[in-house]
């Protein structure tokens, strides 16, 4: 027989404990069904004109200077074992240019692949075609962007039937069928009509690649476009 005090106290400590294993049994459950990878589709899966949409918009941050709050360090642990990015970005070397500022995006959104002229060689297609099947990216960008180095040492290279040092002759090979269109299509300036050309033969390139890309694109669920990047303004305009 107890007293009716120490009855109840003996009751609530039970209870208390009761509730607490309860607890710590419902987070364990969570945390373990966290570290499971999810079956369903991925964060990025929207169809391409939403990731356009989504590009542009942050572009017109970045370009009134009004860019969104980002904490860095958020999801950073969430990313160790998984990346949905929602576009791929074949861009320039050029270090003015950065993908991630340009378009106002935090790491793990976009999927960038870049090289000096923004051409796609084999390399880059292989890092696209995985970007596409793997990671589930429903937009390709080319982007070019004005006073573009390479296509104005390409440009020069041409027209003086200069030969450049190193690989850099491979580099005016992949950018010479855009001078040439631009030779006879342009309106002036060589080296902005070069630039856009470069940008869509790749983009063109891109869509019929085979046997990944161009697949995806005929189905609908990629779409590749071509845009260039204004350095003086920081806009990026789409090209047809």
């Amino acid at each position: 027989m107890c007293v009716d005090s120490m009855c109840s106290l003996s009751r609530r400590r039970a209870l208390f404990a009761g509730v607490a294993s309860a607890t710590l049994a419902a987070f364990s459950l969570k945390d373990a069904r966290a570290d499971e990878p999810s079956t369903g589709p991925g964060p990025n899966a929207i169809a391409p004109s939403d990731a356009l949409a989504r590009l542009l918009q942050g572009n017109n941050r970045y370009a009134a200077n009004t860019p969104a709050n980002k904490d860095y360090s958020a999801g950073r642990a969430a990313r160790v074992t998984a990346q949905y990015p929602f576009a791929a970005i074949v861009g320039c070397a050029d270090s003015r240019v950065a993908p991630e500022l340009a378009f106002d995006q935090g790491p793990g959104d976009l999927f960038v692949v870049r090289v000096a002229g923004n051409f796609v060689n084999d390399d880059g297609l292989a890092s696209l075609e995985y970007g596409v099947k793997f990671l589930g990216v429903p937009l390709i960008m080319v982007l070019g962007h004005t006073n573009c180095g390479a296509v104005s040492a390409a440009v020069k290279a041409i027209r003086e039937h200069a030969v450049l040092p190193g690989h850099l002759p491979e580099l005016v090979r992949a950018i010479r069928p855009a001078v040439e269109i631009a030779r006879t299509h342009g309106h002036g300036d060589l080296v902005a009509d070069a630039t856009i050309e470069n940008v869509r033969l790749n983009a063109n390139r891109l869509r019929v690649s085979q046997p990944l890309i161009g697949e995806y694109v005929k189905a609908g669920k990629v779409q590749v476009v071509g845009a260039i990047y204004d350095l003086a303004s920081g806009k990026v305009r789409m090209v047809d």
